[in-house]
């Protein structure tokens, strides 16, 4: 039901007029945020009945180090050919962006499959995720955490580092 309709629910009442053209799947982002709010429920369950306590402070070098790498890690997912093939189910390719990325788009089918596909294909919503799965990470196993930050972020200062040596070269 769209947006121009009454709703008989009081929380369809509250998002009447929000989007009148349908052009926002409200339905979807709910289902999106309740998943994330269940999947934080479940990790700080698993956490607590393991024994594991969340950190005090994070140190600066994991967050500079995991930030770098949690952009390139979502950069990957959301946008390299070499990923597409985990996107293919829930997007359409559109073209190519350069850089062995692709533009694509959430296939349009109004349910789970185009909300998934929508959050694979945005790096900033994505990254929500993938930097929530870091922290807990460094919670639970702070070597390979760091090792998969490490890794990542290596890989993010390469990747700028051709687009300045092609940049140089005139390429």
């Amino acid at each position: 039901m769209t947006s121009t309709h009454a709703h008989a629910h009081p929380v369809g009442r509250l998002v009447d007029g929000y989007d009148p053209d349908g052009d926002v799947a409200l339905g979807g982002y709910a289902g999106s945020l309740t998943t994330y709010g269940l999947v934080l429920a479940g990790i700080a369950a698993a956490g607590s009945a393991s024994g594991h306590q969340l950190v005090e402070r994070y140190d600066l070098a994991d967050i500079a180090l995991g930030g770098l790498a949690v952009h390139k890690f979502t950069r990957l997912l959301s946008k390299s050919s070499v990923a597409a093939p985990v996107r293919a189910p829930f997007t359409q390719f559109e073209g190519a962006a350069g850089s062995g990325e692709h533009v694509e788009s959430a296939r349009e089918d109004g349910g789970v499959r185009s909300t998934i596909g929508k959050l694979i294909t945005c790096p900033f919503c994505l990254g929500v995720w993938i930097g929530t799965a870091y922290i807990a990470a460094l919670n639970v196993a702070p070597r390979p955490a760091r090792t998969w930050a490490a890794l990542f972020a290596v890989t993010a200062v390469s990747d700028s580092m051709q687009h300045v040596y092609a940049r140089l070269r005139g390429d």
